[in-house]
């Protein structure tokens, strides 16, 4: 069976892992350096530690936009403009293939996860990142569709300033003094945990009720950290996401039970 190296490159860490079909055979995890000589330098790293002569590509899910092999316009990953897929194969002298991490997580979960043929997918923690799957084929416009990050919700402030990671360290920040996960905040529970997983949640909820007025899925799946958050947020979220729904829907909204679904859909990219 053919061997592959699939990387999942995001703004926190850095997930490389040999896979063999669609199953995981050695992995690693290291949290992305912030700059790009850093970058650069441990991911050949990483993949030599586990490349082997029977390897005929890569697949890389990155955490930004992707054209033609050159990554763009990145907030969370110091690599703006970069020709990351010629990198590599000059590198390697194999086959790379560099594809938006949200939409490797959507090929992921259409061949392994939900295999729903209409269903959006949220991948929440440095940012927010979209995939659409319509009629079971990845949506992606004139190239770069599913920047769903980025619809505007309040006060010219986008999904991912109000939700993803860096808001969430801010608020917590705020109120206790340090930076505390959503999974703590629950464990907190009290008056000021409450104030802000509200927050969070009325935001997820105004973002994923608009998605689901426009397209209608049968399903949105949030992957990422915050589903370490557990059912109980989940709850919150739904609730939220109801009061924003136009017509009532039997859209699902739940956690992604794949697990490392970036670097899954890194791995089918070279298939």
């Amino acid at each position: 069976m053919k061997q592959k190296i699939a990387v999942d490159l995001g703004g926190t860490n850095m997930r490389v892992a040999l896979m063999k079909g669609n199953k995981i055979f050695k992995y690693t995890k290291k949290q992305t350096p912030n700059n790009k000589n850093a970058i650069l330098k441990l991911l050949i790293k990483s993949i030599l530690e586990i490349d082997n002569k029977s390897v005929k590509g890569i697949g890389v899910a990155f955490g930004g936009p992707v054209e033609r092999g050159v990554v763009r316009n990145v907030p969370n990953i110091s690599l703006n403009n970069f020709n990351l897929r010629k990198y590599l194969q000059d590198k390697f002298k194999k086959r790379v293939v560099i594809e938006n991490d949200a939409n490797c997580v959507a090929l992921a979960e259409a061949k392994l996860g939900c295999k729903k043929k209409n269903f959006i997918i949220l991948t929440l923690g440095t940012g927010i990142g979209g995939g659409i799957i319509i009629e079971g084929r990845l949506y992606k416009g004139q190239g770069y569709a599913g920047e769903l990050g980025h619809i505007i919700l309040h006060n010219d402030k986008d999904f991912e300033e109000l939700v993803a990671s860096k808001r969430q360290r801010n608020l917590t920040k705020q109120y206790f003094g340090k930076s505390l996960m959503i999974q703590e905040l629950i464990k907190i529970n009290n008056n000021k945990s409450k104030k802000i997983l509200d927050e969070i949640a009325k935001y997820l909820g105004q973002g994923i009720g608009s998605l689901i007025n426009v397209f209608d899925p049968e399903v949105v799946i949030l992957a990422g950290g915050i589903k370490d958050s557990g059912n109980k947020f989940l709850s919150m979220i739904k609730k939220q996401a109801q009061e924003y729904v136009f017509i009532p829907r039997k859209t699902e909204i739940k956690w992604t039970k794949l697990t490392y679904p970036g670097v899954l859909g890194a791995g089918l990219l070279v298939n």
